[in-house]
């Protein structure tokens, strides 16, 4: 396997948001005291995926060739390797437990691994796959609440964990656009955790907040509490949906009904004080005609209320309603149109706010200052974390953690997608020994 480095010795990771409207390419590096500068941004728009799944190869493939080709010119760099996003309704999770014996009397990491893996043991469809494995709590004799069992006494360890899985076919498709493209995966991460390490900050995820990423085709929703993820979902209601209610209310073309909401669109009809007049060009040789921003308002409104209103059942159906102190991030390009994070804060009663991407320390900070790029940063946010950059680093010293990352990603499991499975194998030993380093 291949290392990836800047010419001044520092770390490069390769992020890629595969998404239903764009494929969004983001460059960064680390240096040795965790600085992260961004160095290259490149976006080409999608027309290969539906609700975020790859429908089309050829398409995708041409997409993910020119985004991460102009992220590489910003950059200076020649990429070989990416950390690549995945999303789509087709994800789901449910939380898992697993209980072994502890032979010697005293806990191990092999005991503790043991026991991950038997929290595996779960019966599932054979057209669907464990994505990752997130760890909530140990116990020890009964004894909840335990962060790091290593080194304890005991003869009964469990676990309380959370299961995300997705279709094979879905994840085998986002490899092979990766491959044909002429790169290699380096790891697959679900995109609402890869946004959550951009957005969130770490006292926002210890007293509990729900993150919403509105993109094109789906809306992924990621609640943490006390440090941990708690509960995930991706619903195929999204920002689209907000365009093709504009295309056929108003008549319209689909790319005229995306400028008017990205130029005009307000997701609350109260904040339009002046009605401003808005010219649309006729269609087949008809006249123009002219609308008011109000009417634009009363379209997008009933649309984002919707999506809301499936987050609050989210919410309800997670039992973390009343946990959510910090209230809700919103990011994702739908988070744009101005008034979302009001009508956000009515639907759910909860504070809101628009996250953009936190914790970059350099380089072109300022481009990717936006809620569109916060999957995109997340991912090289969580390929630095892991050493990701490559493939070999993964079996390096891994940077000094602190309690607050406590959340990171543990495990991807073996899936059959690589072209290296032994290499697979040493990056999920890997990824467990970042684990342990965390707690």
């Amino acid at each position: 396997m291949r290392t990836q480095t800047h010419s001044s010795g520092e770390r490069v990771v390769v992020g890629v948001d595969i998404g239903t409207t764009k494929i969004c390419a983001v460059v960064a590096s680390g240096d040795d005291v965790g600085r992260i500068h961004v160095r290259g941004v490149g976006v080409a728009p999608s027309d290969g995926l539906n609700r975020g799944v790859v429908v089309n190869i050829d398409k995708t493939v041409e997409a993910v060739q020119k985004a991460i080709g102009e992220a590489e010119r910003a950059a200076g760099i020649e990429t070989r390797s990416v950390v690549v996003g995945i999303a789509g309704d087709h994800i789901q999770s449910f939380q898992s437990r697993g209980v072994i014996t502890v032979t010697g009397g005293e806990i191990d990491r092999d005991d503790v691994q043991r026991l991950l893996e038997d929290t595996k043991h779960v019966a599932m469809p054979a057209d669907r796959e464990i994505l990752h494995v997130l760890p909530q709590e140990f116990i020890v004799d009964g004894q909840d609440g335990v962060a790091d069992p290593i080194g304890m006494s005991g003869v009964r360890l469990e676990a309380n964990v959370h299961i995300i899985t997705g279709l094979v076919s879905a994840a085998k498709n986002i490899y092979r656009c990766i491959e044909k493209a002429g790169y290699a995966v380096d790891d697959i991460v679900l995109e609402p955790l890869a946004s959550s390490l951009a957005v969130l900050h770490a006292d926002e995820r210890e007293v509990g907040v729900v993150l919403v990423d509105i993109g094109g085709g789906t809306t992924d929703i990621a609640i943490f509490e006390d440090k941990t993820i708690r509960h995930t979902a991706v619903v195929a209601v999204a920002g689209n949906k907000v365009t093709d209610d504009l295309r056929k209310g108003l008549g319209i073309l689909h790319d005229q009904a995306e400028r008017l909401k990205h130029e005009y669109g307000v997701a609350l009809v109260d904040m339009v004080t002046e009605d401003t007049e808005i010219q649309i060009p006729g269609i087949g040789g008809r006249p123009d005609k002219a609308i008011g921003q109000s009417t634009l308002a009363q379209i997008i409104q009933p649309r984002l209320e919707e999506i809301l209103e499936i987050v609050a059942i989210e919410i309800k159906r997670s039992g973390y309603g009343r946990h959510l102190s910090a209230g809700v991030v919103l990011t994702g390009g739908g988070a744009l149109i101005p008034g979302t994070a009001e009508l956000a804060a009515e639907i759910l009663g909860l504070e809101a706010r628009v996250g953009r991407p936190l914790g970059l320390d350099g380089g072109l900070v300022e481009e990717v200052d936006d809620p569109k790029y916060a999957t995109g940063v997340g991912l090289v946010l969580h390929g630095l974390k892991t050493g990701a950059d490559g493939g070999t680093s993964l079996l390096a010293a891994e940077p000094e953690r602190t309690s607050e990352d406590t959340f990171e990603l543990t495990e991807s499991t073996g899936d059959g997608y690589d072209s290296d499975p032994d290499g697979l194998v040493n990056r999920i030993a890997s990824r467990m020994r970042s684990w342990f380093d965390e707690l």
